[in-house]
């Protein structure tokens, strides 16, 4: 091994001494520092760089582009920490907080209902530049309730900053944020937040994200004090200490590392060494060879095991004192991809959906997905981001979801609320375009290609709400206000109950639909009288069951005939498709083209159980025969006879009553913990987990939804306000014998009326 790394080491240093025959630097230690130098040599030569490069002016272009979002739990201060980038970029020329005196609120948060209540709705796009870098950033909703918004955010970008409180830690959003990066496999940092609080401990958070998130992960800076005493970073891979000077923290002074803190840097220094040579072999002959390591070597190393999701560098600092951020943008800069570095993938809709890697570059045809969408004032917009290709103003292009062909009137780059102009775009890039007429998660190319992206995960909503307008006459904007949020948001359902006739809307959690709700009356002026919220039961069968119905009708002319025969069966909880419709008839007792209606009218009856009126779902029906009329038998007659097979044999089924379960997660002081933990057992909770934390106790809990209606006020009146929980949706899982028997006598008279 040893020969032949040599002997790579030497024939690189033959081919740069070939290059450039003055050179009188000496021979490089190793094959990374002659890559390095050749490297440099290459950049600075641009004749001698690869001929094959058609075009050299968009790898420089692409090299210099950083897509990012910015996700945590809520109150980590992410929008605190855009609101930072934003001023030291020169993207905008003062500072406003969250919910700030001057009553302006942080840029990012736009949206008025935003600025009131203090947090983030809709994930917001901007784009700054830093060190010749351009940097598109997302800063994203931490509310569980607002969770699209971060899946969306994640589909398209490249890289990711993981906000984490030194003071409240890994908390139960910071795990579902981490487990949506790890689905769109997205490289990321971690930013330890808050240094400057009482109680903050960066190496508590760390040593949280290594055991609840799985984290491979060490950190790159170390504070120097923490709390009141915080006053700047240690760079444990340049050796370099950070102070934060300037009213706004905007000049970096760097100074040598302070003597009492040598010994505590070489063992972080030896730490972060040892783990990034775990998962990179390069660093890793030269930590066993002994040999120093150099600043560069260890950066490049770092950027290679981040880039292959391997390793998660920590940055540490406090945004609201202004302090680490900078520090932060140039490790963006340095350890997370480029487009180029970033492989996506497109489904080929022409050849059955064969999956195609495509090359990231604006050489190929253009490819497009389009994430976000907005109403405005003059129309919709939304939010592109170009895989390849390159995007023009005035071009025509394809949506192939829905095979219309549309033209690009007016292209831009979205700062939060406001829009600049451009003329054009490449791939890698997040532009926003007006008047393109499609929905979230559609594809658009140039036309030469039939290719979707692949969809995002949306999950299924579990509270709804019964809402109507308090005037006849505002019933037009009611309806326009309610189907441009469905656009928008695909977690936002909005249906009609078949029995009363009142509009239902459903969503994420009562926060989502009060959102809502009161952005139909400020947007659009209409007073909505809201019903008191609804949980999203589901039913299921427990045991197979066989079916033989045969549905025969003669009333004058020809009448109806249909049979159908089979079994239906519980299909296991966890699968992807709630319903599964298979044909195992031998022969033709049914005529082939009937098989579609009667699979049509399966899917009818699972629509609603005949326990309490709920779809059905983890169901399995099989056809094995039937029977058919020359003349009598008819599409119609075969949907009937299966909403009626399904019907008959359902009951036999032994069916039971599904509800959505929450996973609570309760921080309270510990004198209140019995209390607490007294109440999740009366609302019928299962605690599965109870840590202590200082002088609070964390609780993790599995509660059913329809029990967690008005908890925050319970919470408060039972910890003195001193309590706080989040939630969010575990699974649907079945009810209890008595809980079944209240909910399908309270149906009754419901469904007698």
């Amino acid at each position: 091994m040893a020969r032949s790394r040599s002997s790579t080491t030497r024939l690189l240093y033959t081919l740069r001494s070939s290059i450039y025959p003055s050179s009188r630097s000496p021979a490089p230690s190793s094959p990374i520092t002659a890559l390095l130098h050749l490297h440099r040599h290459y950049s600075a030569a641009p004749s001698l760089r690869v001929k094959d490069d058609k075009d050299p002016w968009w790898r420089e272009s692409m090299n210099r582009v950083r897509n990012i979002g910015i996700s945590a739990h809520i109150d980590s201060g992410k929008t605190t920490l855009t609101e930072r980038v934003l001023f030291y970029t020169g993207r905008i020329h003062e500072i406003h907080e969250v919910r700030g005196k001057d009553g302006v609120g942080a840029k990012m948060d736009s949206m008025e209902l935003e600025r009131e209540k203090g947090i983030t709705i809709q994930s917001a796009a901007t784009y700054c530049t830093w060190k010749d870098y351009q940097i598109n950033i997302i800063d994203t909703p931490g509310h569980v309730d607002f969770t699209i918004e971060v899946e969306r955010a994640l589909r398209v970008l490249d890289g990711a900053i993981l906000v984490l409180c030194s003071v409240g830690g890994v908390q139960s959003q910071s795990i579902t944020v981490d487990r949506q990066m790890r689905r769109y496999e997205v490289p990321r940092v971690a930013f330890i937040n808050k240094l400057d609080r009482m109680g903050a401990d960066p190496w508590k958070v760390l040593n949280q994200a290594r055991k609840k998130l799985r984290h491979h992960s060490a950190a790159v800076q170390i504070p120097i004090g923490l709390e009141e005493d915080f006053q700047g970073l240690v760079d444990l891979v340049q050796l370099k200490a950070y102070y934060f000077h300037g009213s706004s923290g905007e000049k970096v002074v760097t100074e040598e590392i302070p003597a009492d803190m040598l010994a505590m840097v070489t063992e972080k220094r030896r730490e972060l060494i040892e783990a990034v040579s775990d998962v990179d072999d390069q660093l890793a002959e030269l930590f066993l060879s002994d040999e120093p390591i150099a600043s560069a070597d260890l950066e490049a190393a770092i950027r290679r095991a981040t880039i292959s999701k391997k390793f998660i560098p920590v940055f540490m600092g406090s945004a609201f004192k202004n302090k680490g951020v900078q520090p932060l943008l140039d490790g963006v800069l340095c350890y997370l991809p480029c487009p180029l570095e970033v492989d996506n993938f497109a489904l080929d809709q022409s050849k059955k959906e064969e999956k195609v890697k495509l090359s990231g570059t604006p050489a190929g045809h253009m490819v497009a997905l389009a994430f976000k969408l907005e109403e405005r004032q003059f129309g919709q917009l939304t939010y592109l981001r170009i895989y390849e290709g390159v995007l023009r103003k005035g071009d025509f292009i394809t949506n192939i979801n829905t095979g219309k062909k549309i033209k690009v009137s007016k292209l831009g780059r979205m700062h939060s609320d406001s829009m600049e102009d451009i003329q054009e775009a490449h791939a890698g890039q997040i532009v926003a375009v007006f008047g393109l007429d499609c929905a979230s998660g559609d594809t658009f190319t140039d036309g030469s290609v039939k290719y979707t992206m692949t969809s995002m995960n949306v999950p299924e909503p579990v509270v709804s709400l019964a809402v109507s307008p308090v005037s006849k006459d505002s019933g037009k904007q009611f309806s326009k206000a309610l189907n441009r949020f469905q656009r928008e948001d695909p977690t936002f359902r909005v249906g009609l109950d078949p029995e009363s006739g009142q509009t239902i809307i459903s969503g994420m959690g009562e926060l989502h639909l009060e959102v809502y709700v009161e952005r139909i009356k400020r947007e659009y002026k209409v007073d909505a009288t809201v019903g008191k919220p609804r949980v999203n039961f589901r039913e299921t069968i427990t045991q197979r069951a066989e079916f033989d119905y045969l549905h025969k009708k003669q009333s004058g002319g020809q009448g109806q005939y249909g049979r159908v025969c089979g079994y239906m069966e519980p299909i296991p909880a966890g699968s992807e498709t709630k319903f599964e419709f298979e044909n195992m008839m031998i022969g033709q007792a049914v005529p082939s083209n009937f098989i579609p209606h009667i699979e049509k009218g399966f899917r009818e009856a699972a629509n609603s159980g005949s326990l309490i009126g709920f779809p059905v779902e983890n169901i399995r029906v099989v056809l094995t025969d039937g029977a058919s009329h020359a003349v009598d038998s008819s599409e119609l007659a075969f949907r009937l006879a299966s909403i009626y097979a399904f019907r008959q044999c359902y009951a036999k089924c032994k069916p039971v009553i599904l509800e959505p379960v929450m996973s609570v997660e309760l921080k309270v002081p510990t004198e209140f913990q019995g209390t607490v933990a007294g109440d999740l057992n009366r609302r019928k909770g299962i605690i599965v987990g109870n840590d202590q934390e200082g002088d609070d106790s964390v609780i993790n809990a599995l509660v059913p939804l329809n029990n967690m209606f008005g908890y925050s006020t319970s919470l408060r009146s039972m910890t003195q306000g001193k309590g706080e929980f989040t939630m969010e949706y575990k699974e649907h899982s079945p009810v209890s014998a008595d809980v079944q028997t209240q909910l399908i006598n309270a149906h009754k008279p419901k469904a007698a009326e």
